[in-house]
């Protein structure tokens, strides 16, 4: 299949390319620059010039295609309500060219404000909330109405592996180092998912090859870890205290992040499991952390 990416060469991204890449599609990468053209080119990939807000260069690369991941997101929370807006209008742009045609849209989501508090599953579709105004589910679903088969990704709030350097574990290690300790707020019983980006990548691929239209797909190896063993892990190979906060004190401690350092967000992946085939084989999360990966 002929597959266009966006957010091609980015940490999840260069993962999905090189599985489309190992399991014999051609790949049509967005690139805005020439180091992330480069890049592509490497990886066996084919160049298309542009970013998520040339809406033209979208346009091209989906009639150019015949399936789309749409991996890309402007990982700016300085002004997340605008980048959300990028989003959902990159996602119906790309559906207006696939209108009709049947052809695979894979978006990307996220499993830590679906259901938080109690385990989220694929089938529970939660109201748009306007406190995270994140729409990339609701873009899809009003592009299946067009006749696209598109589908979403949820993804779990840590994607881990090899050159993790902007996501949210590289995100505590850098406040811990900063701070003195790791901490964890009140008891940290708190619990994350986690999926490595390999899986993540053979999901993308598989969702792509069988996707059916407006499902969505959880890309969560692990059910449920805790914060605090998170912050243990971190501690321990930064040769650091651990320690407890309060949550009146978790604003001070991890600014912006408080709200993420705080979520109870655990999720199965067990629908998905059962209708890809998908099988999760890389490292946890734990076990890079411990492996050094994120102090080497």
């Amino acid at each position: 299949m002929r597959v266009f990416v966006t957010g091609a060469t980015g940490f999840i991204g260069t993962a999905i390319v090189q599985e489309l890449v190992n399991a014999g599609h051609q790949v049509l990468g967005l690139a805005r620059s020439e180091i992330s053209a480069q890049k592509l080119v490497e990886m066996g990939a084919e160049v298309h010039r542009g970013d998520l807000e040339d809406l033209e260069s979208l346009r091209s690369g989906a009639a150019q295609s015949e399936g789309v991941i749409h991996a890309g997101f402007i990982h700016d929370f300085t002004r997340f309500s605008e980048v959300c807006e990028v989003d959902k209008l990159a996602i119906q742009t790309i559906g207006e060219v696939l209108a009709g045609s049947d052809r695979p849209l894979i978006v990307t989501s996220g499993t830590a404000m679906v259901s938080p508090g109690r385990l989220a599953t694929e089938e529970i579709i939660p109201p748009f909330n306007p406190a995270w105004p994140r729409a990339s589910e609701q873009a899809a679903d009003a592009v299946v109405a067009l006749g696209v088969r598109a589908a979403a990704i949820r993804l779990s709030p840590s994607v881990h592996g090899d050159d993790d350097k902007h996501g949210f574990i590289p995100i505590l290690f850098n406040i811990a180092r900063e701070k003195g300790f790791s901490a964890y707020i009140g008891e940290g019983l708190n619990r994350w998912n986690a999926v490595h980006r390999l899986d993540a990548a053979r999901l993308f691929r598989l969702a792509l090859e069988h996707a059916a239209a407006g499902v969505r797909y959880h890309g969560s190896a692990e059910e449920a870890i805790t914060v605090k063993s998170i912050a243990e892990a971190i501690g321990k190979q930064l040769n650091i205290p651990v320690a407890s906060i309060s949550a009146e004190t978790a604003s001070e401690h991890f600014g912006w992040f408080a709200h993420m350092a705080a979520v109870d967000c655990p999720a199965s992946s067990k629908l998905t499991q059962e209708r890809l085939d998908w099988r999760p084989i890389h490292p946890t999360l734990l076990t890079d952390i411990e492996n050094g990966i994120y102090t080497k």
